[in-house]
């Protein structure tokens, strides 16, 4: 993993948050080489314990936030307040709940209530 181009901006997270390290390195290659996102960079999220990904997908101009995590870990409902909360109250956010055989999902997290878009 050293050898990976990732890896250096990764590094300081996976030293502080070693739990969440799979995730994130999982979820940031997802982001930055497979689905091309600009504009990268990693945040911290120390009152949850681990790292988001900060990032606009092309043709978009505005962030989106992913917060990884791993398909065994108890998430709240004051956990995602708390994500939220500090990514200053994004719209919504992305939680990308990873898995040992290296699937991804992705589910929108909105603060409240919010109505499907037609």
């Amino acid at each position: 993993m050293e050898d990976h181009p990732s890896y250096p901006v990764l590094l300081p997270y996976f030293s502080k948050y070693p739990r969440a390290a799979g995730s994130l390195f999982q979820a940031y290659t997802d982001i930055v080489y497979s689905q091309q996102w600009l504009d990268t960079e990693v945040v911290d999220l120390e009152r949850c314990g681990r790292a988001a990904i900060k990032g606009r997908r092309k043709n978009e101009e505005t962030f989106s936030y992913v917060v990884p995590c791993a398909l065994m870990e108890n998430i709240s409902f004051g956990w995602l307040k708390t994500a939220l909360a500090d990514l200053s109250s994004p719209p919504a956010i992305y939680l990308a709940i990873t898995t040992d055989d290296s699937s991804i999902v992705y589910y929108k997290i909105s603060d409240g209530i919010v109505k499907p878009t037609m």
